[in-house]
Order: C-alpha cells, then sequence, then structure tokens
C-alpha cells in the first residue's frame, strides 16, 4: 500500500522501523522478560550500580506499577529498533547504499544479541534481559549515529548530542566512560585537520565538564537513594581482585610490619593459595592462564576479599553496609598503590592475556582456530583503512573503520583492568566493525565495480 507524503528513503526507513518493532517486541512477547544475578541490583538501586538503568526502571515502576518489567524491555527493544533504523539509514545515504545492502547494515547490528543469546555462555536475549548492558547498546548505536554525523559533517549539534550521549552511556556502564574519550579524540582529529586550533579548548574543557558533571551526578543520585554523598564503590576491589592475583609471598614486604594492609594481604594471599587463585596454577599456555584467570576472578573477588573485608569492618560496629562498602573500597586503593609496583610485571602479563582475550571476543569468539582469524581480520581492516587513506585518497570508509577500531582498543583496555573481558562487555563494537570492513572492501572495490558497469570490463578483459 502507497504511503502517502513519504519519499523513497523515509519509505524505507519507516518500513526497517516497523520490521524491527516487530522483531524485538515479537521475541518479548515469546520469550517474556529475562532476571538473572545482576537484575536485582538495578532494580533496587545498589550503590554498585551507575545511576542510568536503576533509575531507567524506576521511572517504569512509577508509571506502569506491577507489570514495568514487561514495559521496560519494550522500551529497551523500541529505543534499539530506532538506533538501528537511524544508524542503517544514515549509513545508506552517505554511502550510497541499495535496498539489501542497508539492510545488510541492519542484519549486522542484530548479530550481537543473537551472539549472546545462542552463542555465549550467558545465553540471553540481551533486550529482554533486566540488565544495563540491554540499555547500553541501543545508547551505543544512537552515540556512533551522532559521532559519525560529526565526524562527516561537522554539525555543532551532532557534537553536541554524540557528547550527550556518551555521557548517557558513562552514566549506564563505568566503562563506556571510554566513549567520552573517544569523542574528544576524534573532534580532536578533525578540528587540528580543519585547522580549528583555538576549538581545541573548547573541546578539552567541555571533557573536563562532562567527567565532573558525571562524577557530580553519581553523588547526587547516591544521596538521594542511601543518604550518603559519595560515588560507587567496588571498582577498587574489582582491581584489587587482579592485583591479588598477580603476586607472590614476598610482597607483603611493600606494606609495614603488622600494619592493617599487610594483615588483609596475608589473609588474601594465604586463602587464595588454599584455593588455587594465584597466578602460579594457571598453567602454561596462554589460552590456559587466559582461562584460569576468567574463570577464577570472581571467586577471588567474592569469597575472599569482600568476605574478608566486609567481616572486619561490620565488625567495628555501628557500621551500615554503605559505611563497609566505601571503607573497603578505601583500603583496596591503599593496597593497591603500593602492591602494584611490586607486582607489576606478573599483573601486566595477566592483563595482556585479558586483553587479547577481549580483542578476540570484541569480533568473534575464543577458539584456538578462531584466535588467528580474528587477528587475520584486524591486520585486514587496519591495512585496508590505511591504504583507503594513503594511496586511494578515500576516507569515508576509513573514518568509519577507524572509529571503530579506536572504541574497541579503548573498551578493552579499560576493562580489563578491573575484571575480565566477557563477550556482554565486548559485544558494543562487534557491529560497527563488521559495518566498517563491509563499507571498506565495498570502497576499495569501487573502481572495479564503476569499471565493470561502464563495460570496459568486457573489452579489456
Amino acid at each position: 500500500m502507497e504511503i502517502v507524503g513519504l519519499n523513497r528513503d523515509k519509505k524505507r526507513a519507516l518500513c526497517l522501523l516497523t520490521g524491527l518493532l516487530a522483531f524485538f517486541l515479537g521475541l518479548l512477547a515469546v520469550g517474556g522478560v529475562g532476571v538473572y544475578n545482576d537484575s536485582e541490583q538495578y532494580i533496587t538501586m545498589h550503590i554498585h550500580r551507575e545511576p542510568l538503568y536503576p533509575l531507567y526502571l524506576a521511572a517504569f515502576r512509577a508509571v506502569c506499577g506491577e507489570g514495568y518489567l514487561t514495559a521496560a524491555m519494550a522500551g529497551q527493544g523500541i529505543l534499539m529498533a530506532v538506533g538501528i533504523t537511524a544508524l542503517s539509514e544514515y549509513l545508506a545515504r552517505r554511502f550510497g547504499l541499495r535496498l539489501w545492502e542497508e539492510l545488510l547494515v541492519a542484519a549486522l547490528q542484530l548479530l550481537p544479541h543473537l551472539i549472546t543469546r545462542y552463542v555465549s555462555a550467558l545465553g540471553i536475549f540481551l533486550e529482554n534481559s533486566v540488565m544495563s548492558e540491554a540499555l547500553c547498546i541501543p545508547l551505543f548505536t544512537i552515540f556512533v549515529y551522532f559521532l559519525l554525523r560529526m565526524l562527516f559533517e561537522g554539525k555543532v549539534r551532532d557534537t553536541v548530542f554524540a557528547l550527550l550521549f556518551a555521557y548517557l552511556l558513562s552514566m549506564t556502564r563505568g566503562q563506556m566512560m571510554t566513549t567520552i574519550l573517544l569523542w574528544a579524540l576524534l573532534l580532536g582529529i578533525r578540528l587540528i585537520l580543519n585547522k580549528r586550533y583555538r576549538s581545541l579548548f573548547i573541546c578539552a574543557s567541555a571533557v573536563i565538564l562532562v567527567f565532573l558533571l558525571r562524577d557530580l551526578t553519581v553523588h547526587v543520585y547516591n544521596y538521594g537513594v542511601t543518604g550518603y554523598f559519595m560515588g560507587n564503590t567496588y571498582g577498587q576491589v574489582n582491581t584489587l581482585t587482579n592485583v591479588i592475583y598477580a603476586c607472590d609471598e614476598e610482597d607483603r614486604e611493600v606494606f609495614e610490619e603488622g600494619d592493617l594492609e599487610q594483615a588483609f594481604f596475608d589473609s588474601f594471599y594465604r586463602k587464595a593459595m588454599e584455593q588455587k587463585l594465584n597466578h602460579v596454577y594457571a598453567g602454561d599456555s596462554f589460552d590456559e592462564r587466559a582461562a584460569y584467570l576468567e574463570a577464577n576472578h570472581d571467586i577471588l573477588k567474592f569469597d575472599i576479599l569482600e568476605a574478608e573485608l566486609s567481616a572486619y569492618y561490620f565488625g567495628l560496629g555501628k557500621v551500615d553496609y554503605y559505611e563497609q562498602s566505601s571503607m573497603s573500597d578505601e583500603m583496596a586503593g591503599k593496597m593497591i598503590k603500593k602492591l602494584l609496583p611490586a607486582c607489576f610485571g606478573q599483573w601486566l602479563y595477566d592483563y595482556i592475556l585479558l586483553c587479547r582475550g577481549g580483542f578476540v571476543r570484541s569480533i568473534a569468539v575464543v577458539h584456538p582456530l578462531i584466535n588467528f582469524a580474528a587477528l587475520f581480520l584486524y591486520l585486514l581492516s587496519a591495512g585496508l583503512a590505511l591504504w583507503l587513506v594513503f594511496v586511494k585518497k578515500r576516507f569515508q570508509a576509513a573514518v568509519v573503520m577507524g572509529t571503530a577500531l579506536l572504541f574497541i582498543v579503548a573498551n578493552v583496555c579499560a576493562t580489563s583492568i578491573t575484571i575480565m573481558c566477557l563477550s556482554r562487555y565486548m559485544i558494543y563494537g562487534f557491529s560497527l566493525f563488521y559495518i566498517a570492513l563491509y563499507l571498506s572492501v565495498r570502497e576499495a572495490c569501487a573502481d572495479k565495480l564503476l569499471w565493470k558497469k561502464s563495460g570496459n570490463y568486457e573489452a579489456e578483459g
């Protein structure tokens, strides 16, 4: 049926949006709401969690009442459908994609949801799940949409909206603070290339203000929820876990004899060795050592570090959960500063192993054979982007690929500092990478395709 008043591009976008809404809402109708181990922390506005997703759930709870989770999941699906449509339609216009190519770009953005459901060990459909990733992925898609518009068109509106969505992402998951830095880096490069050096000060000031705003927002939110004007806790305990994992017994000497920090270290180390939660038990190969750390990180963190710290501070009396959590994080920070220089070599080795797994999971699944394929794809994509820029003097696809690779590097390196790189933490760059790879190959073949269309292919053949 003819849709009156809409041009061809808008009709395509509307049809794509309708299909995506049917896909996400249909799966919600069939599969229902997914509630998992972490879900309760978002629902109860736990101090460990960033504010935006708990507030998102609270808003639906206030409006919809008892059935709010179903409504919130539907909201996630609708936002994801809008994000995919916006990005697909923009890339189709920017690169002159045909209908099947636009559908391919949209399909590539559905893959992360299918991978986490059918390939990942987690086995969940994200957009139907009470998890911050379910809000983070559509926000990231919209962020990429505005970021690419900023890079290609340079409009102030797109620049502001890209930074706004980077801020929202950082309020959804801490690791996504990297999007603020990515925004600053890419905008800075654009300003330098356009010789707008004075605007670099505005860019730097905006980044500082957004980080300050984020910190203030978290403190105000936690004050409203807990009565304490404080940031999110537990990040330092997360980081200390991998530091303790990398330690040897002699590292206790960095602390003063008999002080509380040394007592904690002795207890952590002894129990870690008893339960074989130390690097010396990890095996010989890269794959074995990486898998061992990933398998034991949470055990070491929850069963030893958190249990010991909680027991001690609660034992002081008149200490509530928020005070205990804050004091535990403060102690973990003090221990990291002293321990990390002593075990830095082993910690760095383990960190590189975690990054290695993160880079693979960003575009594939970890497997001895697939690992080499992932390395090949990275080398191919980087080489192709450089060839397009320096040989063919074509920049559009290279810009998309550069954005994808920079985000993956930032996301992997930031996540590996505090925790292992599980698929659901790495999934954000997956679609963008393969979209960029397709666009790069398409642009690299543009001359041959035009040559073939002109009839010269047969004449010269």
